[in-house]
């Protein structure tokens, strides 16, 4: 449920969204989810030098750490980050389930299973010019859901409605034609439609999503992982230099997951589980399972185990904690108090492997063959939790207070953007 608040004379209108009460800008603010941004890659680029805009604001705004929600997936962080709550809250919590009631498995690609309004809703219903461009076409619906505005995706850029700012297409807004999926100009062309929109409709709240497409195919250093991220620094440049406060933050870290000899490291829990306690004992669900399986073959750090037939869940959960490279095991009522997830949409215990392990469900479920010479780097887990929080503008004393004596949320960004600020 979202209100609007009434301005005063000292303090401009704000909106409720979700508990949390958000200022009105009065200046352009974006709002940027940088897909994969594991810290080393902020560190090495600003080592390196490839990242000298973000570099600079540890001086002139604020560059710190936050965590991302469980399972660090594309869709529970970016609900997350949009509505300004945990999963417990807004209900997705993956990529991928298995509904209990039916028994089908369904890849999450709408809204149906959002469970309350967004910031971007509540914003744009007050009347402030809001705009959501997202790589992934996937994420749309989640991420405009109840909002007044224009919203499109690199992967669908001729969708929208632009006449507004005097096109009618994303793709001759930006000047390029549509990119490939697996591109990294999948998230540049997000990022340069929403500098077009800056620049031509100056509107007030804008959130770019972008792909994670190079941190899974390159390591920090590497010279296309060095080449995109200078990239994606000189548009955030040129979106300050354009007068907006410019947040960053990321959906979840990444993580190489290959064993010395440079195959993949997969624990395969099903198999496993099954293998000890009878054939068709349970059912591995992955929630980073994606349209972007080439990515990562849906391997990740965290599955959830769906019991078939009745079974000693906690001798499973103890024989699961033996496995090689796995972390931690949590039954149902645990993980969903330890990291805020809905008891109703979580598998009879989860399975959360190392930074270095992925975790999946069947071997025969897992094509890695799209990989190619390149290491299994995925995410998912606590492993890949830690992501950076950075904003271009000062912080006011109360927020740099909070900042520094509390745990931040990549959910927190929108409150940091809007509200805390000199």
């Amino acid at each position: 449920m979202s209100t609007i608040s009434s301005s005063s004379s000292k303090r401009a209108a704000c909106v409720e969204a979700n508990g949390r009460t958000y200022s009105l800008p009065r200046d352009p603010v974006v709002v940027i989810c940088l897909d994969g941004f594991d810290p080393e890659y902020l560190e090495r680029g600003t080592a390196d030098g490839t990242l000298p805009t973000i570099s600079a604001l540890a001086a002139n705004g604020y560059v710190g750490m936050a965590v991302a929600s469980i399972p660090t997936t594309t869709n529970t962080n970016n609900t997350s980050i949009v509505t300004g709550v945990p999963p417990a809250v807004h209900g997705i919590n993956g990529n991928y389930y298995l509904d209990a009631d039916t028994g089908e498995e369904i890849m999450v690609i709408d809204a149906k299973r959002l469970r309350c309004g967004t910031i971007l809703g509540a914003v744009s219903k007050a009347g402030v010019k809001t705009v959501v461009v997202t790589a992934k076409d996937k994420l749309l619906k989640v991420l405009a859901y109840g909002m007044d505005g224009i919203a499109f995706s690199s992967e669908n850029p001729n969708a929208a409605d632009l006449t507004a700012v005097g096109v009618h297409t994303g793709e001759e807004l930006v000047g390029r034609s549509q990119p490939d999926q697996y591109s990294a100009d999948l998230s540049l062309f997000a990022l340069d439609a929403g500098l077009r929109l800056l620049e031509k409709l100056r509107p007030g709240l804008m959130y770019l999503s972008t792909s994670d497409f190079v941190q899974h195919k390159y390591e920090p250093g590497d010279e296309e992982a060095n080449t995109f991220h200078a990239e994606v620094d000189r548009r955030i440049a040129r979106m300050i230099e354009l007068g907006a406060t410019v947040a960053l933050t990321a959906d979840h870290g990444m993580a190489n997951k290959t064993r010395p000899d440079g195959q993949p490291n997969v624990v395969y829990a099903e198999d496993a589980l099954n293998e000890k306690f009878g054939a068709g004992s349970v059912r591995v669900i992955c929630p980073i399972a994606d349209p972007f399986v080439r990515h990562h073959g849906a391997l990740g750090g965290f599955v959830r185990v769906h019991l078939l037939k009745s079974g000693d869940v906690q001798a499973m959960i103890e024989y699961a904690r033996s496995l090689p490279g796995i972390e931690q095991v949590l039954d149902r009522a645990t993980v969903c108090e330890r990291y805020q997830l809905p008891p109703d949409r979580e598998g009879d215990f989860a399975i959360f492997s190392d930074r270095r392990t992925a975790v999946g469900a069947r071997r025969v479920d897992h094509d890695l063959s799209a990989l190619g010479d390149h290491p299994l780097r995925s995410h998912g887990g606590l492993g890949e939790r830690r992501v950076p929080f950075i904003l271009s503008r000062p912080l006011t004393p109360e927020y740099r207070e909070w900042a520094g004596s509390r745990e931040l949320r990549n959910f927190d960004i929108f409150d940091f953007a809007l509200n805390g600020v000199a």
